[in-house]
């Protein structure tokens, strides 16, 4: 970006303002880079204005006897005499007190980072530009107080699952919070299905589609008075992403390409071959049985010196990262433009040849009127991705397989099927998912001022989404001494497409009113959604080269053809009256429609009121030496939450599975429910912000309060009804209550070395406060009054029973056996106790280091895979298993499938509160230096940069990676890129 020398006014004018005429050029800096955009004015003379140049270089006529005004938001202004020199070079020194001036957006709005009444978190670009991540999510994880996002795989186009203050809604897929993009809402319900996305643990994420290389910021609003304003929206949060604009100045390009790889974070520890074999022996010896002709691993079929590590075999691969980027940009003081692409690639560790394509562009435009009566905002983004992945995650083969089990490859490099003593892991590499997703978001924003301080404005947004997933299972996938020929073959096919469009006209009118500003904001919201996924399924092809046609196939099977259509509309208003500001009163409202309820409850009300005091500006702490900010704020209001489906209130029918008479019939599917309503969030919050010693050392405590009721979720019905369940509202509530608080410390400020801090943590805990008739409904081994909604209820583990080497657990009703429900009561919670993150940005000169540690406090459960002592692979810290009587052994008797009660013993105990361990970790989760190489030409930039993600993992956890939802799906990957950025 580069910035020109600029006139404020008309320069024309400036020689007769001066008795002697001097030019004064230089740099600013701010001690290691240079600054553009910087203004420079000249003491008590208003016709003399510049701007730096993206150099930092300025230059101006002037006396020699001047004073220089240099102004720039986050730095102290300086006034510099000018003392006859020619050449001023200037070094601006932070001032973290002006980042309270800070804009921060709200969504309809925009508020001072001082003045805010809500909760709002946020990250910018300098943020996101330091990680090697492709989902936006990933940007935000461990930066922000009250986000808890996690990783689900770690294989290219897998998801992430975010909760913004805990989980409101029982139905999981309700939890969601709202996406705008520019102004725009962005669906994230899933495209995938998951008859093709079997490569990942949850189905598509549309999420992915969304570039972080070309967001600005993001912002996070939590509480009721930041989220009130989006109605039945906003019950789970907002994320608010803002595209990067382009900004006044002459044309410049930047140009960025990175390289890297990726490898897993950490791998079981398992049994190699010499313990694998002695557990499989003592196991047939407890057993008092011989070694049966399906015992290849230990019968001499298979030979018993071999070892292979096949964690490393099937996962221990490098993926390769590529990764360019470029975009142009400037414009006058008038209009502004920026167009940028980028285009990046990435393998897998598995075993294979499958790379993961994504890219897309960006443009934006910003135009106003020479009377600046008039403006136009206008922004597009296109992006597309392309995956080809194995169709089966290899981890649960590479944590199973026997460690003396067969090479995978015969000498001719053919599969090796050992003489059909086994099914080769690699058969799988012949069940291919693809998927192709293209992306589309417009958005154009129309304002004009009628009068002083009365704004009219409309928001048009487009958007349109279409994806195509197929999975086949090619007959090469068996042995080809089976001779399973192509009329065994399958094919999975998804089409989902969705698109959208809004329409908001907005009023704004602000005022100075009785010593204070009073602002008021009205508007509209019209929004129209249409979706439709179409399921299909072949089988039998004259030919595995025909097999993505689907014609070809002897059978094809409609499994879902689905057309939906969501209607939205609103009113909205907000009142902010700022008194003095000291005293802030903020109150919105929205008043809801949606096509999702029926007649009588299509309309909600929502709305919320937040309040502030800073108590800093009184007189008695105005000019305090050690407090330079405080403030107290509060807010409580309702939210709704709608998301529920389409039609879930009508009477429904499908299409029956088997035709009649050879004509096709319908089947009911769901009752009509004429009382089908809103889900209803009640937030309350209560907050204190303070700054010390010009806030150089900054901290916020919040405690809240989320409330939610009427739950929208099934009912449970007698089955003689022809019907399981009847959509409803449940009258049960759901309580996430918690404490935030984040830390901002300036600890050295210098010319040439400055290194700033930032740490949040969050204290939450979510409880299930009511549900009447839970003990006889569906959901009594679910859940628990009084205790969190993601538990498990478990068998509680007593001990090892010294005489006979099986496992022991409570037996609470005393009928001597153990048995569900009634034995498996014990509850423990899966939810983090606590999680944050600390962040520390150095800086010295050219050089520039910012790392970022993620903590978690958490329980998980431990990797359980199947009875110790079959033909799988096992922990090595199963090798402490009881082997005698009154033996003190961590692990029960080995078994190979013999032993019922072994067997049945190890069901229990992967169901009991044994299997719940600490999970707990603290990640180096990511680390950026980079290098701002000296060069000779005026206006050319070289940044070198080194990231790496994930980098190092402390924890008690001895399964794997501790960061997961879903058992046998690959970790998140460790990651290192090196790049170079150009700009000029």
């Amino acid at each position: 970006m580069s910035f020109p020398p600029l006139l404020a006014k008309n320069h024309t004018r400036q020689g007769n303002s001066f008795s002697q005429q001097h030019k004064v050029q230089g740099t600013i800096t701010d001690g290691s880079n240079p600054l553009p955009g910087v203004t420079i004015a000249i003491k008590n003379k208003k016709n003399n204005v510049v701007i730096s140049d993206y150099s930092g270089q300025f230059s101006l006529t002037s006396s020699p006897y001047d004073t220089l005004v240099v102004s720039y938001i986050g730095f102290k202004t300086q006034l510099v005499p000018i003392q006859g020199r020619s050449t001023v070079n200037i070094v601006l020194i932070d001032d973290t007190t002006t980042l309270q001036e800070v804009r921060v957006n709200a969504g309809y709005y925009s508020v001072k980072e001082s003045e805010r009444t809500g909760s709002i978190a946020r990250i910018t670009s300098k943020d996101i530009e330091t990680q090697p991540v492709t989902n936006v999510l990933a940007t935000m994880q461990g930066r922000m107080a009250g986000v808890s996002i996690t990783q689900t795989t770690g294989v290219p186009g897998g998801g992430f699952e975010i909760k913004i203050r805990g989980q409101n809604s029982l139905r999981a897929d309700a939890n969601q919070p709202l996406y705008i993009i520019d102004g725009v809402p962005y669906a994230s319900d899933p495209i995938g299905f998951n008859q093709t996305s079997t490569t990942f643990p949850t189905v598509t994420s549309p999420l992915n589609s969304i570039s972080p290389e070309s967001i600005q910021s993001i912002e996070i609003l939590k509480d009721a008075d930041a989220t009130a304003i989006y109605g039945s929206r906003g019950a789970n949060g907002v994320v608010l992403i803002t595209t990067k604009r382009g900004k006044e100045g002459k044309t410049s390009f930047t140009l960025q390409a990175s390289t890297g790889t990726g490898t897993v974070t950490k791998f079981m520890d398992l049994m190699n071959t010499q313990q694998y074999l002695e557990m499989r022996k003592k196991a047939f010896q407890n057993d008092n049985t011989s070694y049966k002709a399906r015992d290849y691993d230990i019968n001499g079929t298979w030979d018993q010196n071999r070892y292979t590590d096949w964690q490393k075999e099937l996962l221990g691969g490098t993926a390769l990262i590529n990764n360019i980027t470029g975009s142009v940009s400037g414009g006058s003081n008038k209009t502004q433009f920026i167009l940028s692409g980028n285009y990046y690639t990435e393998s897998t560790v598995f075993v294979g040849d499958f790379l993961y394509k994504k890219g897309g562009s960006q443009l934006s435009l910003n135009h106003q009127s020479d009377n600046d009566k008039f403006r136009l905002t206008f922004s597009a983004g296109y992006n597309f991705q392309d995956n080809n992945m194995p169709a089966f995650d290899f981890t649960n083969d590479a944590r199973s397989l026997a460690p003396n089990a067969p090479a995978l490859y015969n000498e001719d490099g053919s599969l090796n099927w050992a003489n059909k003593t086994w099914s080769n892991p690699l058969r799988n590499l012949n069940a291919v998912f693809k998927s192709k997703t293209n992306n589309l978001v417009a958005n154009t924003v129309l304002s004009y001022e009628v009068l002083p301080r009365l704004f009219v404005k409309s928001n048009f947004g487009y958007t349109n989404l279409s994806t195509r997933e197929t999975r086949i299972n090619p007959s090469t996938i068996f042995n080809p001494a089976n001779n399973i020929t192509s009329a065994r073959s399958s094919i999975y096919i998804n089409n989902t497409t969705r698109s959208s469009w809004i329409i908001e006209p907005q009023a704004n009118w602000s005022k100075e009113f009785a010593g204070g500003n009073l602002d008021i904001l009205a508007g509209a919201t019209f929004q129209n959604q249409n979706s439709a996924s179409l399921y299909q399924s072949g089988n039998g092809f004259p030919s595995n080269s025909l097999i993505y046609n689907l014609a070809a196939a002897s059978v094809v099977t409609i499994l879902l053809n689905d057309e939906t259509q969501y209607k939205y509309q609103a009113i909205f208003g907000r009142i902010n009256y700022n008194w003095e500001k000291k005293y802030i009163l903020n109150l919105t409202a929205r008043r809801d429609g949606s096509s999702r309820f029926g007649p009588g409850n299509q309309f909600a009300t929502f709305g919320a009121v937040g309040a502030a005091w800073l108590f800093s500006n009184e007189h008695f702490l105005k000019n305090s030496s050690w407090l330079s900010f405080g403030k107290l704020r509060g807010s409580y209001g309702t939210t709704g939450n709608d998301q529920i489906g389409d039609y879930q209130y009508l009477d429904t029918y499908s299409i029956a599975e088997l035709p009649y008479n050879g004509i096709a019939g319908l089947q009911p599917t769901r009752l009509y429910n004429k009382d089908f309503g809103w889900e209803i969030n009640k937030k309350l919050e209560a907050a204190m912000e303070l700054g010390f010693l010009k806030d150089r050392i900054f901290a916020t405590a919040a405690w809240y309060q989320n409330r939610s009721s009427n739950q929208l979720t099934g009912i449970p019905m007698a089955g003689t009804t022809g019907f399981t369940v009847l959509q409803a509202n449940l009258d049960a509530v759901v309580e996430n209550r918690g404490t935030e608080f984040t830390l901002r410390t300036i600890n050295i400020n210098s010319v040439n070395f400055n290194w700033t801090t930032s740490f949040n943590i969050t204290f939450a805990k979510n409880k299930l406060i009511r549900f009447p008739g839970l003990e006889s409904s569906s959901y009594s081994q679910q859940y628990r009054i009084g205790q969190p909604l993601n538990i498990s209820l478990l068998y509680n583990y007593k001990r090892i029973n010294p005489q006979t080497g099986v496992y022991e657990f409570e037996d609470l009703n005393g009928n001597g056996v153990i048995s569900f429900p009634d034995d498996q009561q014990a509850v423990s919670d899966l939810n983090p106790k606590y999680y944050g993150g600390m962040q520390n940005q150095l800086s010295y000169k050219q050089w520039k280091l910012d790392f970022l540690f993620q903590f978690v406090n958490q329980k998980n459960r431990a990797y359980l895979n199947g009875v110790a002592g079959q033909m799988i692979n096992q922990p090595s810290r199963m090798t402490d298993s009881w082997q005698e009587v009154n033996d003190n052994a961590l692990y029960q008797i080995y078994t190979s499938g013999t032993n019922s009660d072994a067997v049945t013993a190890n069901y229990l105990y992967s169901r009991s509160t044994a299997s719940i361990v600490d999970a707990s970790f603290i990640r180096l989760k990511n680390i950026s230096l980079s290098y701002d190489v000296p060069l000779q030409m005026k206006e050319t930039k070289c940044l070198i940069m080194l990231q790496g993600q994930n980098l190092l993992t402390f924890t008690k956890f001895k399964d794997g990676d501790p960061e997961f939802t879903t058992m046998g799906f690959l970790p998140p990957l460790k990651v290192i890129t090196a790049g170079v950025q150009l700009t000029f």
